[in-house]
């Protein structure tokens, strides 16, 4: 099997397929992120049964399509579909016909089958609890995924009704680590150093489809305005789409993500509903909820907010490039990423998405300071300026049980990073306002996390600790 990373889905998935008992697995992520890919690639053509969800179309049309696929499979006198419940059991008629032996059966992007009032998990329900369950063979393998993760976790894996409790396995496929993509990287032949792949993944994130459609003739920056910047290119409209995909009535879940593009350390649950003008509820909290069930967001709880909520911050690279430059419609240069290389803008664009990158890799982090074994919480810390204090926040901050406390700044740049005196100055000013503010005991420790190293001089000791770009590639 020529699969880059998931060894441990892979590993599961076998377990799983070992078992006396029928199996219901189900495999969820964001689009894009290889669902299909693992279990085409593991499987390959020993299903019994597979099919696709239609995007966007109504019971009608799911039902059809569910019925082709079934005579593709073998049920060549199935009659028109009514409705769910006798869909699934010319399923189960199906895998009944079968030869001897485990039946694998696939439906990919299940959530796009359950249009309204269609039934579906009626039908689905009926199909595993009074058939496959009752069956003396006790050989199905189901596996069911869907790029709507919210649907699967609230259908599925948090189920109060028919369903509950009746997955036998549940995967969560996360986006690669910079590791796995530089895997990745030499599997598809292409010729990147590590500040390359490193770029790479401040633009595309861990997503392996993007990454498969960079082509070995071009530069990384060539690349990247073929397909963001060109007139056709391949991914000039993917943010919409992906948005689309995955949640209905998508537009409060892009101005979430769009009011967080702008905010380093995040914003609060009450700031965003303000910044969004939506109103707080269990449907505004879905919305985080589905958002970050995606990875596109994350939640943290600083110490100083444990009785007021936690912050979210926007994590989803292809997000934050989207909204750091490919809104610029008006600009017509199809080679607008190569002659910007120097632009204050991509400087700035580079400083934040680094800082994702990193906030993505802390176990990396933490495996670099010798602190792998040791429990710790990690979060970024601000302060507002009042009348006396200056304001300040912290990258990530490492708070140890070991009565350390990291903190960590990220410093992007394509030589050697030199800590001048006035940065001397302001490293020392920020442990100073996150002890004052916090009123922890710990041990403080500036840790420089840099994508090139630091420069020897009269203030590098000033980063009691440093991880470089080599650390976060570690496996």
């Amino acid at each position: 099997m020529q699969l880059v990373g998931r060894k441990n889905e892979i590993k599961n998935l076998e377990w799983d397929l070992q078992k006396s008992e029928s199996q219901f697995v189900a495999i969820y992520g964001r689009r894009r992120i290889g669902k299909t890919y693992l279990i085409r690639e593991m499987f390959s053509d020993t299903f019994a049964f597979s099919h696709t969800g239609l995007r966007g179309g109504d019971k009608k049309a799911q039902l059809a399509a569910f019925r082709s696929s079934l005579v593709r499979f073998g049920r060549t006198k199935c009659p028109a579909l009514r409705n769910w419940l006798q869909a699934f059991d010319e399923l189960y008629n199906l895998i009944a016909d079968a030869p001897g032996g485990k039946k694998v059966v696939f439906i990919d992007e299940l959530p796009w089958m359950d249009t309204p009032r269609s039934d579906l998990l009626v039908g689905l329900e009926s199909f595993w609890n009074a058939r496959v369950s009752a069956r003396p063979e006790k050989d199905v393998f189901l596996v069911v995924c869907g790029s709507a993760s919210s649907w699967i976790v609230k259908n599925l894996l948090g189920d109060v009704g028919g369903l509950y409790g009746r997955l036998t396995d549940r995967i969560w496929l996360r986006p690669f680590t910079l590791a796995e993509c530089e895997m990745y990287v030499e599997r598809l032949g292409l010729s990147m150093s590590r500040q390359d792949v490193c770029e790479a993944y401040m633009v595309f994130g861990g997503v392996p489809y993007y990454w498969n459609l960079l082509r070995p003739d071009m530069s990384l920056s060539q690349n990247i305005d073929a397909l963001f910047f060109s007139e056709h290119g391949a991914l000039r409209d993917e943010f919409g789409f992906l948005y689309s995909s995955l949640f209905r009535n998508a537009a409060d879940h892009v101005a979430i993500v769009e009011a967080l593009s702008g905010k380093k350390v995040g914003m609060t649950r009450e700031e965003i509903a303000a910044a969004t003008g939506q109103k707080m509820g269990g449907n505004f909290k879905t919305r985080l909820d589905e958002l970050e069930q995606c990875d596109f967001i994350r939640r943290y709880l600083p110490p100083d907010r444990k009785n007021r909520g936690a912050v979210f911050q926007l994590m989803d690279a292809f997000t934050l490039f989207h909204y750091a430059f490919a809104l610029s419609r008006g600009d017509r240069d199809e080679h607008r990423w190569t002659n910007s290389q120097r632009s204050a803008r991509i400087a700035a664009w580079r400083g934040m998405a680094f800082e994702r990158v990193c906030l993505q890799h802390v176990e990396q982090i933490k495996r670099a300071l010798g602190i792998a074994g040791v429990r710790s919480s990690a979060y970024s810390w601000r302060f507002r300026a009042d009348g006396e204090n200056r304001g300040a926040q912290i990258d990530l901050v490492i708070d140890r049980d070991d009565g350390v406390v990291n903190l960590c700044e990220m410093k992007y740049s394509s030589e050697p990073y030199e800590i001048t005196s006035e940065e001397a100055e302001r490293l020392k000013n920020r442990k100073q306002a996150f002890i004052r503010e916090t009123g922890t005991r710990k041990t403080c420790r500036t840790t420089l996390v840099t994508s090139s190293g630091l420069k020897p001089g009269k203030y590098r000791w000033t980063a009691e600790s440093e991880v470089s770009l080599d650390d976060l590639f570690s496996n």
